[in-house]
This record gives C-alpha cells, sequence and structure tokens, in this order.
C-alpha cells in the first residue's frame, strides 16, 4: 500500500487545510469544493486527510459498515442487533471517477435473479463503500449532471435509495463529501454549488521561498515516501489529536444570539439564496470554536465561517467572479455585534481558529489566483493593429434569454441539454437487445420475449421462466451537450460601438445558453487579414465571456480565413472528442473583403461545412434601412440558417435551426 504524503507536510494552503479540518471535526458542515488551478495540491491534501480521522467502529461482515454501538435498521446485511463483537478498521477515502456509470455509483440488482428467482440480489456501489468516510471527486465539474444530482442527493439525506422496476434498496450513505476541479475546464451549476458546504479557492504561491521548499518536499517524499512520513509522525499525531478533542467538544460549543444574528445579517447583506448558507455557515462558526478549544462561538468564528461558506453562493450567473467583500463583511459583523462576544475582532488577525499547535492559520481572505478575477476593462492594454478606422474594445449589452439552437438528427454525445440524443437517461422509445451487463430493464419487451417459450421450457407455476436471452434493454432518448463554436467577425465594417455592443451582448447570451446546456464553446475571430482562434474548445464559458469582452476590432473582413480557422479547429476537435457534434454559429454582417476574390473564396469555404452536414446558424448583423441580405447567401452556402439579431430572442420566432440534408459519402 502506497504511504500518503502527509497532511502537515503540505505546504501553505491554509484555507484549504482549514476547510477540511473543519468538516473532519463536524462532518454536517457539508463538505468542501476545492477550485483552483492544475498542481496546486488540491488532491494531495484531500488524500492526506484520510489518514488523520479516526478509526471507524462496524459491525463484523456488514456491507455498509454499520455503527454497532446504532446499527441501521434498514441495512440490507441486517438486521444486527443482538449481533455480538465489533470491529475497528481505518476510516475510507472513496474516488469517485468521473466516468464511472449510477450503477458503480449508488449499486446495482442483479435482474437476471429478480426476475428469474425473485429474490434481491444487491451489489453494492461506491455510496455504501464511503459511508462514514470520506467520497473524493476530482474534477467534479466534468461529472455528468445525473450523478452529481445522486451524489448530492444522497450527501443531504444521509442515505442512497435503488430503485429499478418495483426492486427498492435503501442503505445509510453518510460521508464527508469533498470535489475538486479548475474552473477552466467548466463551471457546476449554481445550485449544485451551493450543496457544497464549503468552498476554498487555491493556487499557486509566487514567493520563491514557498516554492522551493513545496519542490524540496516532495522529493523527498518520491525518493522515500515512508522515512518521509515518518518524519511528520509527531505533528501527523497531534493533529490527529487534535480532531478527537474538537469533536469531543464539539457538543458544548455555545452559538450565541448575537453570533446568530450575525450570521443572519451577514447572509441577507450578500443576497444568498435560501436558507442553506445560514445553517452552514451556524455549523461552522460553531466548528471552528471547537478547533480552536473554545465552548464560545466569537465573531472572528463567524468572520472565518463567512469567507468559506459564501463565496459559491453569491454567484448570479456563470461570468461573476467569486469572493466577497471584505470590507462589507467587517461592517456588518461590526454593525451587528451583541455583548455576549467578549472580544469582537471584525480583522480576524488576533490569532485565529488556525493557530497555535504549529496548525495552519487562516488567512484573511480567500485565495487570489486571479482564476476568478473579473475580466479586464474594455480596451485595457490592447492595441488594434492592422488598417484604418479601428477601434478599442467594447463592452458587451446585457445578456438576453436566446432562442434554442440544436444540432439536427440524434446522436450519442456527452450528457447535456441541447440536441436530441440517445442517452441513458430519458424518455424510453423502444428495446434491445444488450450488449455487455444490463442496465435499464425494458419489462414489457422482456415479457413479450419471453411468453411463447413458457411451455417449451416446462412452466408450471405461475410464475415466468425468463432466461438471458429474454431480456431487454431499454433505449432511451434524452439531450446531449454539443461543441458550440462562435465564428466572430471583428472587423472594420462590425467596429461601430452601438454595433459591436449588440454583438457581444448577442454572443454572451449564447455564452449564457451554452453553459446551462453543459455545452464545450470556442472562439475564432477574423479581422485585417487573418483569423485567430481566441479559445480553443473548452467546457469553461467564462473563458470565452473573458476573452470576447477584451475583443478588439478594425481592419478588412477575410470571412474565408475565418470559416478556415473554424473548420480546422473542429477537424482537430472530432479527433479528440469523436463523439460530440458541432454547431457553428458565425456572427457576421457577411462582407467579405481583402485578397483575391474575397467573396468566391469565401463560398468555396463555406460548402466545406456543407458537403460534411456540419449544422450551422448566421447571426445576421447587418443593421440600417438598406440591406444586401450578405449573410442570408453566406447561410445558405453553409446548408445553415440565417437569424437577426432581434429573432435571436427567445421571444421571437421559433424554429431558428432547419434540418441539415446530409449528403451521401
Amino acid at each position: 500500500m502506497t504511504t500518503p504524503f502527509p497532511f502537515t507536510a503540505v505546504v501553505g494552503q491554509d484555507d484549504l487545510r482549514l476547510a477540511l479540518l473543519l468538516n473532519a471535526v463536524s462532518p454536517s458542515v457539508g463538505g468542501v469544493l476545492v477550485r483552483g488551478e492544475k498542481g496546486t495540491a488540491k488532491s494531495t491534501a484531500v488524500r492526506a486527510l484520510t489518514s488523520l480521522l479516526p478509526e471507524v467502529a462496524v459491525v463484523p461482515g456488514c456491507r455498509f459498515s454499520c455503527d454497532p454501538a446504532s446499527p441501521d435498521p434498514g441495512c440490507p446485511d441486517g438486521p444486527h442487533e443482538g449481533e455480538g463483537g465489533d470491529t475497528s478498521r481505518p476510516a475510507r477515502m472513496v474516488e469517485l471517477p468521473v466516468g464511472a456509470s449510477e450503477d458503480r455509483l449508488v449499486g446495482a440488482l442483479d435482474i437476471e435473479r429478480a426476475l428469474a428467482e425473485g429474490v434481491k440480489a444487491f451489489e453494492p456501489g461506491l455510496l455504501a463503500a464511503a459511508h462514514r468516510g470520506i467520497l473524493y471527486v476530482d474534477e467534479v465539474n466534468l461529472l455528468h449532471d445525473h450523478l452529481v444530482d445522486l451524489l448530492l442527493d444522497a450527501a443531504a439525506m444521509g442515505a442512497s435509495y435503488v430503485e429499478r422496476e418495483g426492486v427498492s434498496v435503501r442503505h445509510a450513505a453518510r460521508f464527508l463529501l469533498v470535489g475538486t476541479m479548475n474552473p477552466e475546464e467548466g463551471e457546476l451549476r449554481p445550485q449544485l454549488l451551493d450543496r457544497f458546504g464549503l468552498t476554498v479557492e487555491v493556487a499557486a504561491s509566487r514567493e520563491p521561498d514557498q516554492r522551493v521548499e513545496v519542490v524540496r518536499r516532495r522529493l523527498a517524499y518520491d525518493d522515500d515516501p515512508a522515512g518521509f512520513a515518518a518524519r511528520w509522525a509527531d505533528e501527523e499525531a497531534a493533529v490527529r489529536q487534535r480532531i478527537v478533542a474538537a469533536r469531543e467538544l464539539l457538543p458544548s460549543v455555545r452559538l450565541g444570539d448575537a453570533a446568530l444574528r450575525q450570521i443572519a445579517a451577514i447572509c441577507a447583506a450578500f443576497e444568498v439564496d435560501g436558507m442553506r448558507a445560514d445553517i452552514v455557515m451556524a455549523r461552522t462558526a460553531t466548528a471552528l470554536a471547537a478547533w480552536a478549544g473554545r465552548t464560545e462561538v466569537l465573531a472572528e468564528d463567524v468572520r472565518q465561517a463567512a469567507l468559506l461558506a459564501l463565496p459559491h453562493r453569491r454567484r448570479r450567473n456563470p461570468f461573476d467572479a467569486p469572493g466577497l467583500d471584505e470590507d462589507k463583511l467587517d461592517q456588518t459583523l461590526e454593525e451587528f455585534a451583541g455583548d455576549d462576544d467578549p472580544d469582537p475582532d471584525p480583522d480576524g488577525d488576533g490569532g485565529g481558529p488556525g493557530g497555535g499547535g504549529g496548525q495552519p492559520e487562516p488567512d484573511e481572505g480567500p485565495a487570489d489566483d486571479g482564476a476568478g478575477a473579473a475580466p479586464p476593462e474594455a480596451g485595457e492594454g490592447e492595441s488594434a493593429p492592422g488598417g484604418a478606422g479601428e477601434q478599442s474594445p467594447v463592452r458587451a449589452a446585457e445578456p438576453f434569454r436566446t432562442k434554442v439552437l440544436s444540432v439536427p438528427g440524434i446522436g450519442e454525445g456527452a450528457a447535456g441539454r441541447r440536441s436530441r440524443a440517445r442517452t441513458e437517461h430519458g424518455r424510453t422509445t423502444g428495446a434491445r437487445r444488450p450488449e455487455g451487463a444490463l442496465t435499464k430493464l425494458h419489462l414489457a419487451a422482456t415479457v413479450r420475449a419471453a411468453a411463447p417459450h413458457q411451455r417449451a421450457r416446462g412452466r408450471s407455476g405461475r410464475g415466468l421462466v425468463v432466461r438471458r436471452d429474454d431480456l431487454r434493454q431499454a433505449t432511451r432518448e434524452g439531450r446531449e451537450g454539443n461543441l458550440v463554436l462562435f465564428v466572430v467577425d471583428a472587423s472594420g465594417s462590425m467596429a461601430a460601438r452601438q454595433r459591436m455592443s449588440a454583438v457581444k451582448g448577442a454572443v454572451l447570451s449564447l455564452l449564457l445558453d451554452a453553459y446551462q446546456r453543459r455545452d464545450k464553446v470556442g472562439l475564432v475571430t477574423f479581422r485585417g487579414s487573418a483569423a485567430d482562434v481566441a479559445l480553443p474548445p473548452t467546457s469553461s464559458v467564462d473563458a470565452a465571456a473573458a476573452r470576447l469582452e477584451s475583443l478588439p476590432t478594425g481592419g478588412r473582413t477575410p470571412l474565408a480565413a475565418g470559416l478556415l480557422k473554424a473548420h480546422d479547429v473542429l477537424r482537430v476537435e472530432r479527433l479528440r472528442d469523436p463523439a460530440r457534434r458541432a454547431l457553428v454559429v458565425v456572427v457576421t454582417d457577411g462582407r467579405a473583403t481583402g485578397g483575391p476574390e474575397p467573396v468566391a473564396l469565401a463560398a468555396r469555404a463555406a460548402r466545406l461545412f456543407a458537403a460534411e452536414g456540419i449544422a450551422s446558424v448566421v447571426v445576421d448583423c447587418e443593421s440600417g434601412p438598406v440591406r444586401l441580405g450578405l449573410a442570408g447567401r453566406l447561410a445558405g452556402e453553409l446548408g445553415g440558417t440565417a437569424v437577426t439579431l432581434d429573432e435571436l430572442r427567445a421571444d421571437s420566432i421559433a424554429g431558428l435551426v432547419k434540418d441539415v440534408q446530409r449528403r451521401a459519402a
């Protein structure tokens, strides 16, 4: 067994370590979501926490880790009342892979035995294995939505339910949920963000001395893991003992009325939705007091709890930067300070709950790694080379709800909410013979397949004689996520400020729609004499929004270059993600200038998309009383549809995307 990296040997990352320790003290805090760039010890710290948790007493032979002192009365392996003896084992950390199936997460029923023998043969999943331990999801933002829903429902209810074709199994599933993610690879939905108790932003230190120490410790660990861990054994034991002491002290901690009023006032001041934030802050502040060895919650506990529990709850859309206004936080704390708090410390610099005993002191605010920073002001640091009439970038107009753009036909791509696809979840459309393990039984089709053979199989009773060949897999239709590739005209003909503001607002609206529908997005721009890939295909729509905000304009209109660059991006992406279908959104007035025969060259480039059946939409940005209709002609060459900016709005005409007639190979 590999020796884990010691938790106390992690350099820096004080907020991350504190958030994990608070959940170890009080699992009711609700878990931790760790956001940050790659290579910042996110996974290392989470895995290291397991060795600090106290051992777990379990009923011998129980696959669901029932507590001998209070066994689950509904345990599938029970009942356990009257069973003698118990055993202890180390706390587990169970990792949920991004590509896991629903059966792997919640467990699976043996459908064949259930039908043929009438018995419940249940194989526990990862939720059962994680009971009374840690469930760790690396890259939780890439996990399929339906799995995240199941995961968070189990975390909230403390139990997992499996129901298949009338057969129901329930078992306890209480665990510390920890998720890590790189925001550059996409965001979680706000509803899911709210289900994590705490969030922490992490970044690599910019201090050379600290970076040197990180490398030194990592190299020493890689050379001799056991020896390195032995050198940190005393520090690990001290933290382990402190967790046990804090757990024992936790029921005695008093959360006074003044602290509760501060919590409520802070949540109201930052306009967080619902009441979950208040509850999480109360539990976190109580755990902070216990961790510090106190029986009274102070203002400094409330302040630190706000910094950990609120940043991810105040976001209104994926383009908002996470974080809190600490001046506003301190003003609210001071305004609602009460008499039963003997020493309010709104600045949080008086020692803090992480100080003492060699433990990290919490930072005065969340880590500032720039990942959640607001996009630069329009025109900052930008130059617009290449031609007269160029202008600095302008702000986008306010986003609006757009009509649904979709790819025609039925795909088999990644789970999402845009285009029709054959999926594991959705409405049942038919049945087929299973390929491999049966996952979604089509009961009626199975019965129809078995019925003609009952006499030949010697059926004598009321039960149906079912064999493997009779089983039918349900085929279902749902929605998939697509690659939405924006091809944006940034030439001089688009550079009028009012027009470009409207164009950016439209693209921003489509980006918001792509975020909600779980798409990947990419951005190609063309101006001057060439086209650029401003953003390769990614799941991070906020990165696309940042690129759009700083988009310079001016110069000629190399429309053909933009289309050819987009075609090349799609060719490469098909090799990387062949199952994900593409939707190309060309935002232009349809003009083509520069170079020999620019109009004819653009038409030839557009016909490449039509020949390959690539779904496309042209957002016509032409304005004024006299219109040339060039965008409509471009849409015809692409084999797609043209739509004006006004028609793009959800309250305008329906059916923006026509079915593309795929040509024979």
